[in-house]
């Protein structure tokens, strides 16, 4: 078995297409998902420390009892809870990459954005 975190937002239009993209792409089993409304956001601004402190303890859980190999994290089109431009949100995605590979160094991250047609678009490393 070989899971996968991913760090994406509540919104149900998302959630099968990244499962079913990170399956695919990275020969994984189960993703583990943590979600939250626009968590690129929350963890690039930094200042709902709550909030991130969650979404670490849940990735420790993935990783330290499942073995999760990869975190994901993502945005995407029309994101009620993250309502901004489409470079913002890539820009979000990047330094929430970065956060997450200083938080988990020994952990492979990637960044996703879901565009306007629900496609997932693996973000260049930043």
């Amino acid at each position: 078995m070989k899971f996968t975190t991913s760090i994406h937002c509540m919104d149900g239009r998302i959630q099968e297409p990244i499962i079913k993209h990170l399956k695919d792409e990275y020969n994984t089993s189960y993703v583990d998902a943590i979600t939250e409304a626009g968590p690129c956001k929350i963890i690039a601004e930094g200042s709902a420390t709550k909030t991130i402190d969650s979404i670490i303890k849940r990735t420790n859980l993935s990783i330290d009892k499942h073995g999760s190999t990869l975190i994901a994290i993502s945005g995407h089109h029309d994101c009620a809870g993250n309502p901004t431009s489409p470079k913002q949100h890539l820009q979000q995605i990047k330094k929430s990459v970065l956060f997450l590979k200083n938080t988990f160094p020994k952990i492979k991250v990637v960044g996703l954005w879901i565009d306007s047609r629900w496609q997932i678009n693996k973000l260049s490393n930043p």
